[in-house]
């Protein structure tokens, strides 16, 4: 499957990671890659919860939450020209922190050639917004 990666050492516990990750609504605070989230419904994230991502240069999109294991794991998905575009949030305990990976894996006709084509941008906008949450979880009060 066309997949792009990235991981990053964050020196804070996976709860705080987690309590970022799953406020989707704070992500534009977190990262300029996303400029707005607008949730669906109300309560805390689960599987099912839906919400719009806008992002610079593209059209607002809605992403399904498929899987949800607190505090360690969260994937959504969207579809896009016919794909579907999978995001992955993990999240492991690591000696004086944490490790935080996220990825994009597309599937579908196309998927290929649309991650040949888009894969170096992806990659950038994934490994800005790792780095946002490694500067909101780090600058946290413990």
């Amino acid at each position: 499957m066309p997949t792009i990666t990235t991981e990053c050492f964050i020196a804070a516990p996976p709860e705080r990671i987690w309590d970022l990750t799953v406020d989707i609504e704070g992500w534009p605070a977190l990262t300029p890659t996303i400029t707005a989230v607008e949730r669906h419904d109300s309560g805390p994230l689960a599987i099912g919860s839906t919400a719009t991502l806008r992002q610079p240069g593209q059209r607002p999109r809605v992403w399904t939450v498929r899987r949800l294991e607190a505090p360690h794991e969260f994937a959504w998905d969207a579809r896009l020209l016919g794909m579907t575009m999978t995001g992955t949030h993990s999240i492991a305990a690591a000696p004086g922190g944490s490790t935080n990976r996220l990825g994009l894996e597309v599937t579908g006709f196309g998927a290929g050639l649309f991650l040949r084509l888009a894969g170096r941008t992806l990659r950038t906008a994934i490994e800005t917004e790792n780095a946002g949450f490694k500067r909101a979880a780090e600058a946290a009060p413990v």
